[in-house]
């Protein structure tokens, strides 16, 4: 994986910038604790954290919908990019 042309961020293999966070490390955290938020505090969604953290993860839907997204590859981290693969 390379590195963008500002050298912050890594790029994928079709140079389309991607997030340093794993996606793998989003997935387990949303798993098992998804109703706290924590996945979200870890890819620097703070303000969503604490609102997952006080309604106890939309009653749960809301932590559905967060595995759903990192499953398929949908999920984004604070800037809009997406996570990198596990294994790469």
């Amino acid at each position: 994986m390379a590195l963008s042309a500002e050298g912050a961020l890594p790029c994928d293999d079709a140079g389309n910038q991607v997030s340093d966070k794993s996606r793998l490390a989003a997935a387990l955290l949303c798993w098992i604790v998804g109703v706290f938020g924590v996945h979200r505090f870890y890819v620097g969604k703070v303000g969503t954290g604490v609102a997952m953290l006080v309604t106890c993860g939309g009653l749960g839907i809301w932590s559905i919908i967060d595995i759903i997204l990192v499953a398929t590859g949908k999920y984004t981290d604070k800037n809009g990019n997406p996570l990198v693969k596990s294994g790469k």
